[in-house]
């Protein structure tokens, strides 16, 4: 009984590691995209949304679909944005798979929350072209963390310093001076008030969570576990960590903005 207790909970730990960063980020970016819009709402009315929307809800939905391309799941139908029916959807895509296919459907966890990596990685290629210097300091914070190997405080201080330092970098003055910083802060804007998920994703999201599970639970199981080394899972935990707080910078600035002007509007 004892060991069977020890595979389930290594196999739960194994499932945090790959997806709980994810998820709490997730969480996180729901609750700030919500009051967000909230106060776009109330300083520029129903409209709001759609202004945001027509870069960041296509984004959205784009996600989910090259993430259901990329796991074999078949694209039935595709709406990159609308007008907000009367459920608040202002796209969608509708995918089918295989339910006997192992990889499709632990893909529905990366289809599910795909936003948010499509919307990160969105925002670094906008980046790249219009603020070289903080994209180059972005890629050299995430090589950095591909070289550390323990996870300890010295290694999240060390990464959370350098982030504060690129907002430095993003909010310099010279970039005020910058006309590609506001079009760069207006899309970014844009798609950080999109970047969260929906109910339907975390719906989605949990049931591939659930097929993960099972995977590593066979995977241990069969002893097939012992050969991923501790340190892969490490730096992959580092670089999606990396992102996700980056995801959220963006998302903390959005909400910060939303504030500023619904406090102008009163």
């Amino acid at each position: 009984m004892s060991f069977l207790i020890q595979l389930f909970l290594k196999s739960f730990i194994e499932t945090i590691n790959l997806v709980g960063v994810i998820i709490i980020a997730g969480l996180i970016l729901g609750i700030l995209r919500n009051s967000a819009l909230k106060n776009f709402q109330m300083s520029f009315g129903s409209n709001a949304v759609m202004l945001t929307g027509f870069i960041g809800v296509p984004v959205h939905e784009l996600s989910h679909a090259i993430f259901a391309l990329i796991f074999g799941h078949k694209i039935m139908d595709i709406k990159l944005l609308q007008r907000p029916d009367a459920n608040g959807v202002m796209g969608y895509v509708n995918h089918s798979y295989n339910k006997n296919n192992i990889y499709q459907q632990v893909g529905n966890f990366f289809i599910g929350t795909a936003p948010i990596f499509g919307g990160a990685i969105f925002i670094i290629i906008l980046m790249k072209y219009m603020m070289p210097a903080a994209y180059g300091d972005l890629l050299y914070i995430l090589k950095t963390s591909l070289h550390v190997t323990v996870i300890n405080r010295h290694a999240v201080e060390l990464m959370l310093a350098s982030y504060f330092g690129l907002l430095k970098v993003i909010f310099s003055p010279e970039n005020f001076r910058n006309i590609y910083f506001y079009i760069f802060l207006f899309i970014s804007i844009c798609v950080s008030s999109h970047i969260s998920l929906s109910s339907a994703d975390i719906k989605q999201s949990y049931n591939g969570v659930a097929v993960i599970f099972i995977v590593f639970l066979m995977f241990n199981i069969f002893g097939i576990s012992k050969y991923v080394p501790e340190f892969s899972i490490i730096k992959y935990n580092l670089l999606i960590t990396g992102i996700m707080i980056f995801t959220i910078f963006l998302s903390l600035f959005t909400f910060i903005i939303s504030i500023i002007s619904r406090l102008i509007k009163s």
